[in-house]
């Protein structure tokens, strides 16, 4: 186990909000290597006691839920040194000093991502050491391609971890077993009994706060095209013959490839974007998207996107997957429906119609329910639905934790391939390019509503 992690871009919101929060549940659990120790790296002119400070009020902040204990230990295996990291004179000699291997960790805008890589590349980090990217993983297809190009130049692809917090979900790893440890599902898992999967991600959450960031991202490439694709591919996956890292992520890209790649007409006809306005949310009045500070209301920058894909396999042909996303939307709602067909007959009458099977696991509750027909109480010829509820179990680690133990491992499994990254741009960039062109109207919606109409 790699016994280093190297922060760049340590002084940076992701830093204290995230990943020492996980590296501190990592401590709490026992999990770290023993010598663990973190070296953050950033521009800022502090000393090392200036940098754990404020790493210390930063988490108290934004991570409350840290026991103090673990929070000071693993503080105080931390170092600090200013640097340039695009530089790779003032990198070099900044890590001179190190020859064992290490966790390289952007914590960076993407903007930074290559001339970071082409630093590091030049120092020729210790053998087996790793190197990590959140997403987004380039902006379209061909700066993905061109970051892979770079990355493949300098690291094995062994060595290169691109990372989907959303994998590191527990409910999304539930599915999973839900799947291809349940006799129950698998053989209904197919366009034969399933109508439609809904994947939702709503929030009463406005864009307020980071406005800036949202501005030049916009929700199809803040949530669709990384987050809830990766739900997509688990919940469709073909089964594996062993859960490695090669299996796993060899059928989540076999479900990428499959998926329709749409024409302009399609994405008119199959897609929706909207921003919200004022409005009210839980009896709170909400600015509207483009009056937030950082704004620039002639982007156009969608606060919702609905997509309705096809995949044009044997297993899904002609069954729609509905992806949606919005912000400042009336309710927050982050599950996963998966919508059975009919009953090819029914014995009981036109008066009684009953209502679809649905299968609902929430992202967020960490829960499921099973809405089933029975009769309704009392009456042969009439209908009623009962759900069977049930709660997943409280996962060992936090989503980063799970992460940056992988990482420290060397397992790749949960980490996002070259090919993968790449296809998930194939997949979305159609839909940029048209909503770039004023293909499909950008419809207001008020601020607290269900979102755009149509949806």
């Amino acid at each position: 186990m790699i016994t280093c992690l190297a922060i760049f871009g340590a002084s940076g919101d992701l830093t204290a909000r995230y990943l020492m929060p996980a590296l501190a549940a990592l401590h709490e659990a026992g999990r770290l290597p023993q010598g663990f120790r973190i070296l953050g790296l950033a521009r800022e002119p502090m000393d090392r006691e200036e940098f754990r400070r404020r790493l210390v009020e930063k988490m108290r902040t934004a991570a409350p839920q840290v026991k103090p204990d673990s929070r000071d230990a693993i503080v105080s295996v931390t170092d600090y040194r200013q640097v340039n990291v695009t530089d790779r004179h003032e990198l070099a000699a900044r890590l001179e000093a190190i020859t064992e291997p290490i966790v390289a960790y952007l914590a960076l805008p993407a903007k930074l991502f290559a001339p970071t890589i082409e630093a590091l590349a030049a120092r020729r980090l210790p053998p087996g050491s790793k190197i990590v990217l959140e997403k987004p993983f380039g902006e379209d297809l061909a700066s993905a391609q061109a970051l892979n190009k770079l990355l493949h130049a300098s690291f094995p692809e062994q060595d290169v971890f691109r990372l989907d917090h959303f994998l590191g979900n527990k409910t999304v790893q539930n599915i999973l077993g839900l799947r291809f440890a349940n006799r129950l599902f698998e053989p209904v898992w197919n366009f034969q009994h399933v109508e439609r999967v809904d994947i939702v991600w709503d929030e009463t959450l406005t864009a307020a706060g980071r406005a800036a960031f949202y501005d030049v991202t916009g929700a199809l490439k803040d949530m669709i095209q990384n987050h809830l694709l990766q739900v997509l591919a688990v919940v469709a996956m073909e089964p594996f013959h062993y859960l490695n890292e090669r299996s796993f992520r060899d059928r989540k890209v076999d479900v990428f490839r499959a998926v329709h790649r749409m024409t302009p007409e399609e994405v008119k006809r199959y897609t929706v974007r909207g921003r919200y306005r004022g409005g009210t949310i839980n009896g709170k009045q909400v600015a509207a998207y483009v009056d937030e500070p950082g704004v620039d209301g002639r982007r156009h920058t969608e606060t919702f996107a609905q997509v309705t894909l096809g995949i044009e396999n044997w297993r899904w042909s002609g069954v729609p997957f509905v992806i949606r996303t919005g912000k400042g939307l009336g309710r927050d709602r982050q599950q996963i429906v998966i919508r059975f067909r009919p009953v090819p007959h029914l014995a009981f009458g036109q008066q009684s119609q009953p209502h679809p099977n649905t299968l609902t696991i929430g992202l967020t509750t960490d829960d499921i329910s099973l809405s089933l027909n029975v009769n309704a109480p009392g009456d042969l010829f009439e209908l009623d639905q009962v759900c069977m509820d049930s709660q997943f179990g409280a996962g060992a680690l936090p989503a980063y934790s799970r992460l940056l133990l992988d990482i420290l491992n060397g397992d790749l499994t949960l980490s996002i391939r070259d090919d993968e990254a790449e296809e998930c741009w194939r997949i979305v960039e159609p839909i940029l390019d048209a909503w770039a062109d004023e293909g499909v109207p950008l419809q207001d919606y008020p601020a607290g509503s269900e979102g755009p109409s149509g949806t």
